[in-house]
């Protein structure tokens, strides 16, 4: 699937990339975020040492930046976007809208949906966005 990126979100892109060397596949621009799409495997080098690397993003930007990291199936790729929630399973499901079921551990339930639902709405919009998945349920 095609991503279309505005220009804020494109500079975004290129100050972190230059900033932490890691690669971005995705930014999402809100007013007080930023949620950048990391590749797979750099997401130690975009947090670098004690999270300076991130943190100095941070300064630069004005914003609290939030990482995703992402995955090579939708299924983890779900997974990754509720992170740090435990969860225990994701079943697609394919019929009128492609829906993610998501098994989350009771006690992580609050951790997936994040305050005022942030994380929950966040994982829907790249979940739609790079797998073309319609909705992220809980169960």
């Amino acid at each position: 699937m095609k991503v279309t990126l505005s220009d804020t979100a494109r500079r975004f892109i290129a100050l972190f990339e230059e900033e932490t060397e890691a690669t971005a596949h995705d930014c999402l621009v809100f007013d007080d975020r930023v949620v950048f799409l990391v590749a797979a495997g750099d997401m130690a080098t975009a947090i670098g040492p004690g999270g300076r690397t991130v943190q100095s993003v941070e300064r630069q930007l004005g914003r609290t930046v939030e990482l995703v990291e992402d995955a090579d199936t939708p299924e983890a790729f779900v997974a990754s976007a509720l992170a740090p929630a435990a969860v225990r399973h994701v079943t697609l499901s394919r019929q009128n809208d492609t829906v993610a079921y998501v098994e989350v551990a009771e006690a992580d339930r609050g951790v997936a949906i994040g305050a005022s639902g942030k994380t929950i709405d966040t994982a829907r919009e790249l979940a739609r966005r790079h797998y073309d998945i319609d909705d992220i349920q809980l169960t």
